[in-house]
């Protein structure tokens, strides 16, 4: 297997899905070492540093790549496993921003309150115990969280030209921010350009779901994954594969057509690998699906649709790529 290694400098950062050069080429099969920068561009260091004025719209969320995988034509099936997803940094932070997040007046759900004041977390890594410490501002309390690693932005190019902020998830991917999206898991993504053009980056050291206040423990990511690419129709929305579940990811807003998108494509996977009409899929899909948000605080809001894989038959989900790829990289 080819290993290509790479991180960007500061002017090599992506800001954008499409629009953007490629980074490097790379070979299907390859696996890639890369290193990615935290959304606040590693400005926001202590709880003294608040974001409006440490961060410079638009130049948050960099992300790394993109990169060209050869071979890939509009409509294949751009896979991504990801082997392993490690906290950079021995700190990750988080903050409230104005007009920004679940619970506040935005400029798309205007009010007439106020912005919610602004506040920076910083989150000290301990390697040792795999924690991240959560300190109140407020009071005294403190509580070690469990790192558990995710990239909030994969995605590609989009289809017909377009350019799109690396803040926003669409049908290309963009800044899902799910933890669906670890180690362990391969995320499948249909191809728009030629070169399909991907990048990775948005590290977040743990999130909850639905990442309220709109930050999570943002922090810099060493990231191990595998590229590969299967000249089969790719998929309308993103799917992600893990061990235990098949899960799809619906971005858009109001959030209930978020949570439609996925269920859609849930409907119409579950059809293709088990051969069902679409009504029995659906009658089936009403009886076993678990629906997490993943974000309620971006320009989309993303919902994902997973069903358990203990509750289906046995079936060869994209030829078996996941499987072979998570025995060959462990």
């Amino acid at each position: 297997m080819d290993i290509v290694e790479f991180s960007p400098e500061p002017e090599q950062y992506a800001w954008t899905f499409g629009g953007v050069a490629p980074i490097r080429r790379v070979k299907p099969g390859t696996m890639l070492r890369l290193w990615t920068e935290d959304a606040f561009c590693g400005r926001l260091r202590s709880t003294a540093d608040l974001a409006s004025a440490s961060l410079t719209m638009p130049f948050v969320n960099p992300q790394t790549g993109p990169f060209y995988v050869e071979g890939a034509e509009p409509g294949d099936t751009l896979v991504l496993h990801f082997v392993d997803l490690t906290p950079a940094r021995s700190w990750g932070a988080s903050a409230t921003i104005p007009f920004f997040g679940g619970l506040t007046s935005t400029d798309r759900t205007a009010t007439l309150q106020e912005p919610l004041p602004e506040r920076t977390w910083i989150y000290e890594v301990d390697s040792a115990k795999q924690t991240v410490g959560f300190r109140a501002q407020g009071s005294d309390l403190e509580v070690a969280l469990p790192i558990e690693p995710m990239l909030g932005t994969v995605g590609l190019a989009p289809a017909a030209g377009e350019v799109r902020s690396s803040l926003v998830p669409d049908t290309f991917g963009g800044n899902m921010d799910t933890p669906e999206m670890k180690a362990g898991a391969t995320c499948y993504l249909r191809v728009n350009v030629e070169g399909a053009l991907f990048s990775v980056g948005d590290g977040h050291y743990r999130q909850g779901e639905g990442e309220s206040c709109g930050t999570a423990v943002e922090g810099a990511m060493n990231v191990v994954l595998v590229v590969d690419l299967l000249k089969t129709p790719g998929p309308a929305w993103p799917r992600i594969e893990n061990d235990d579940y098949l899960a799809v990811v619906g971005s858009s807003r109001p959030l209930e057509d978020a949570w439609r998108a996925g269920q859609v494509d849930m409907v119409g996977w579950l059809g293709d690998l088990y051969g069902l009409d679409k009504l029995d899929a659906y009658q089936l899909l009403s009886q076993i699906s678990e629906v997490p948000l993943a974000n309620v605080v971006d320009a989309n809001y993303s919902v994902v649709t997973k069903v358990p894989k203990r509750l289906l038959p046995t079936a060869e989900v994209y030829s078996g790529i996941h499987a072979h790829l998570r025995s060959s990289t462990t």
